[in-house]
């Protein structure tokens, strides 16, 4: 018997020993070229393929050729298929596409039409598919624009959460100069409220069922979020997020219900991660304050994962977009304890990386995607990993 617990003991520790590391893969899904590649989102389909979109072209607002691509993953293949265009709305630019799978699995397509080149102006779309497995383009059944109510409301939250941070008076916003002041006054303005909300990271569907779409405005230099009961069939504004320069919202849900939104800061120094709370599923939130994580003015993504921990992707810097770092949390975000990068330009002008995306798959692996360029060029880059490995380093 004592041979036996012997040789199980050692089978044991041998398993320790000799167990996998922690998973971790990159790839480009194209080849680097010169075009500007930007703004990437990334789900799984429910029979396990991929499909990611970002925006490609000229430029960005400024540019009329810009239009949404895109291309899939087959499950169980290592390359990814053929670049297609996800959408195109001529002579306009189309940025800033999010992907996601709702409660009945249809395929949303979310994004931004540009009019007049300027942010501020931008029309919200989505497109839906109930037919995007088989084929590698996804067969859209249905399109229309977003439209977006703020009420009055709207221009009070503003000035009761300008009156709790106080704003400086030398920071910026399409709208105005000096800061709050101004805005509050375009904030009074319906046509203005009601116009230039742009989409940046994918929706979440609460434990309730509300789909939340994060959504932000260069006009008001903050974001807010709209909101569905029914699957998306009707829409509603969310409160406003005030803070100073808080813009592209990334929003996880705690075990208690609770809210929490980390984003870009457009703001003046110190350039850190901001992040606000929500304790009424996402309808009002806390003004926004920073976080001890640095950011250089870059979008950042975060999720919660099925085993309760966090994952967030940015820039850890406050200047610059030369490093992709991944960070772990085990305390819903209070900490984050470990942090791991991805991607580390040495010289810094070697490299940039941005704008990530989080998704997690069915088998536990997370995937993100990130506008990746190199003295080769520009591609959008794919990284799958399990949340261990960011505890290596």
């Amino acid at each position: 018997m004592k041979n036996v617990i012997y040789l199980l003991s050692v089978l044991a520790i041998t398993r320790c020993v000799f167990a996998a590391e922690p998973l971790f893969k990159a790839e480009l899904i194209f080849p680097p070229q010169d075009k500007h590649v930007h703004g990437s989102s990334i789900v799984e389909c429910p029979n396990g393929d991929l499909l990611a979109a970002w925006f490609y072209g000229s430029g960005e607002r400024s540019a009329n050729d810009v239009l949404i691509q895109g291309a899939r993953k087959r499950n169980g293949e290592e390359q990814w298929g053929s670049v297609s265009v996800m959408a195109d709305t001529p002579n306009l630019p189309d940025c800033n596409p999010t992907l996601f799978i709702d409660a009945k699995e249809r395929l949303w397509l979310t994004w931004i039409v540009v009019q007049a080149n300027r942010w501020e102006h931008s029309i919200l779309k989505y497109r839906i598919s109930e037919d995007y497995q088989e084929t590698e383009v996804p067969k859209w059944s249905w399109q229309d624009i977003l439209l977006l109510q703020p009420g009055e409301e709207f221009a009070q939250e503003m000035e009761k959460g300008f009156g709790e941070i106080e704003p400086p008076r030398d920071l910026w916003g399409e709208y105005a100069l000096p800061y709050a002041e101004l805005l509050l006054t375009a904030a009074r303005d319906p046509i203005k409220r009601q116009t230039g909300w742009m989409t940046r990271i994918t929706p979440i569907t609460l434990s309730t069922g509300r789909i939340v779409l994060p959504l932000y405005s260069d006009g008001f230099n903050l974001s807010l979020a709209a909101l569905s009961d029914d699957n998306g069939e009707t829409w509603r504004a969310s409160k406003p997020l005030v803070g100073l320069g808080n813009v592209q919202p990334s929003v996880v849900e705690k075990k208690d219900g609770s809210l929490v939104a980390y984003m870009r800061d457009n703001g003046a120094a110190p350039q850190r991660i901001i992040y606000a709370t929500s304790e009424d599923k996402g309808e009002t939130w806390s003004v926004g304050r920073d976080t001890d994580l640095p950011n250089p003015g870059a979008s950042v993504a975060a999720i919660a994962l099925k085993d309760g921990r966090w994952v967030m992707a940015f820039n850890d810097t406050e200047r610059g977009r030369h490093q992709m770092a991944l960070g772990l949390s085990d305390d819903e975000g209070t900490t984050w304890k470990w942090q791991r990068h991805t991607d580390k330009a040495e010289p810094e002008s070697d490299g940039s990386y941005a704008y990530p995306n989080l998704y997690q798959g069915r088998d536990g692996l997370v995937h993100a995607s990130y506008s990746f360029r190199s003295e080769k060029g520009a591609s959008i880059k794919h990284v799958c990993f399990d949340a261990d490995w960011i505890k290596g380093e």
